[in-house]
């Protein structure tokens, strides 16, 4: 009967030999049912590596030893005389549910391309830094310096870390950029950069060294990673108060990604006699990712 419960709460169910694992991914929450016989230590295992609240419900009494172990290691337990009281919180649905991170019937912020491509042809962002200004934030004496316009697979997303008290926060909705050559990924605001049809001057223009299909798992690695949250787990357990630290990167099912648009961003590479300094022609940022595979 709990089993059936905690499915129509949201949770999955799964069972595990003479156990019952009940997960629900929106607000990282699980719930394991066994025999009072299985010690917490044991049972522990059973837990995703991600869930911020942690609870075992037993058969039966499992003994102040049990409960001594769980304590140390945050988890709640709960029997037959302490499940009635608990079993509100372990039902109540999470504040924000997977239906906001997509598209209503209104489209609030339906997840296009993240540029608005007003001319046939416009896939390079502008350059803001020119030679000169390159040359003062380079630093080298003497190098050879080249524009070369860089590869990016670019989509909108939104995705719904957790709280840092546990539970869900709010929407975020950012830019994921992959680099095509390189394979990292960085995020970008919205409305920093500007499209243009072509670059003045010389330069050469990279080729994307990895498909569409392998950014997509690059770009959901990195929003997991960049939107990993610190959250800080409290419970009260007879007279101590449990604190527990824990890194919680969002779920896959929260996060959603829109269609890549291949851009082109201006990066100079300032190349002398001490080695090579690459920027990005629109921040001044120093960085040497884009190097990997430019002969």
């Amino acid at each position: 009967m709990l089993g059936r419960l905690l499915e129509a709460a949201g949770y999955r169910i799964e069972a595990r030999g003479d156990a019952v694992t009940a997960v629900r991914p929106r607000d990282h929450r699980a719930v394991v049912l066994v025999a009072s016989a299985r010690s917490p230590a044991e049972v522990e295992t059973f837990f995703p590596p991600d869930a911020v609240h942690r609870a075992i419900v037993y058969d039966d009494d499992p003994g102040p030893v049990a409960r001594a172990l769980a304590a140390d290691r945050g988890i709640e337990v709960l029997d037959p005389s302490t499940l009635g009281s608990a079993l509100g919180e372990l039902l109540l649905p999470s504040r924000i549910g997977p239906e906001e991170l997509d598209d209503g019937p209104g489209g609030g912020h339906p997840l296009e391309p993240p540029f608005v491509l007003t001319l046939e042809g416009q896939r390079t962002v502008r350059p803001r830094i020119d030679r000169a200004e390159a040359e003062a934030l380079a630093g080298v004496d003497g190098p050879r310096y080249t524009l070369r316009l860089v590869p990016f697979f670019v989509a909108a997303y939104r995705v719904r870390p957790a709280s840092p008290h546990g539970g869900t926060g709010s929407i975020v909705r950012q830019l994921i950029a992959v680099n095509a050559v390189s394979r990292r990924a960085e995020a970008w605001r919205d409305g920093d950069r500007e499209l243009v049809t072509e670059v003045d001057g010389p330069h050469q223009r990279l080729s994307p060294q990895l498909s569409e299909g392998q950014a997509l798992a690059i770009a959901v690695e990195a929003i997991r990673r960049i939107h990993t949250v610190h959250v800080d787990h409290t419970e009260q357990h007879g007279g101590a108060l449990v604190i527990e630290a824990r890194r919680i990167p969002p779920s896959a099912e929260d996060i959603r990604l829109g269609p890549f648009v291949l851009l082109y961003v201006p990066h100079w590479y300032a190349e002398g006699s001490d080695g090579r300094v690459v920027l990005d022609a629109v921040t001044g940022r120093r960085t040497s990712e884009v190097e990997a595979s430019v002969p």
